[in-house]
């Protein structure tokens, strides 16, 4: 009997989901390169990485263009999904994500909303894991949002990969913890 809880726990990978507005920027962005950090550590066998929004409104959308040229220019070209299909956060993956990572204070709320209420522990703003950021005050979450690229050009696109890039570390410390746990 034991064994067999075993053999489900190990079959089950933990799962990120990365969020955002629209699918499109940041949260495959973050999909990514978590993804690609997680490889790097050898995890890639007991984690899954995925990516959602809190809206509709870019349903079925590729990556934007932007962010698959920031992406290449990284050297993450051969990780980019050529299926990606933008989508709002469904109840299937709501009930099977072990982490939530929403890029804003924005998307925290949004997303807080649709979770029950047993979930809603597991939600953990992107860039909370941080150590360099103050941790901030309730209600104050806005102060350590991910930069949003969709409006500006090139820079902000590069700042967005750099906030993103410099948090996934942590974020996979964080996770392998509690698979060892």
């Amino acid at each position: 009997m034991a064994e067999e809880r075993g053999k489900d726990r190990k079959q089950k990978k933990y799962t990120v989901m990365t969020v955002c507005t629209g699918n499109i920027c940041r949260s495959p962005m973050g999909e990514i390169i978590l993804r690609h950090y997680f490889d790097e550590r050898g995890l890639s066998d007991r984690v899954d990485v995925e990516s959602s929004g809190v809206s509709d409104e870019e349903w079925s959308h590729p990556i934007d263009p932007r962010a698959v040229h920031v992406l290449r220019e990284r050297g993450y070209g051969d990780e980019i999904p050529r299926d990606h299909f933008a989508h709002r956060i469904s109840r299937d993956e709501i009930n099977r994500t072990d982490l939530f990572l929403p890029m804003t204070a924005s998307h925290m709320r949004a997303l807080l909303r649709m979770l029950p209420p047993a979930k809603r522990a597991e939600v953990h703003m992107y860039r909370s894991f941080d150590p360099n950021l103050p941790k901030p005050p309730a209600g104050r979450e806005d102060t350590i949002d991910l930069v949003d690229p969709w409006y500006g050009g090139p820079h902000e696109f590069e700042v967005a990969i750099d906030q993103i890039e410099e948090v996934a570390p942590y974020i996979v410390d964080w996770v392998a913890k509690r698979l060892d746990a």
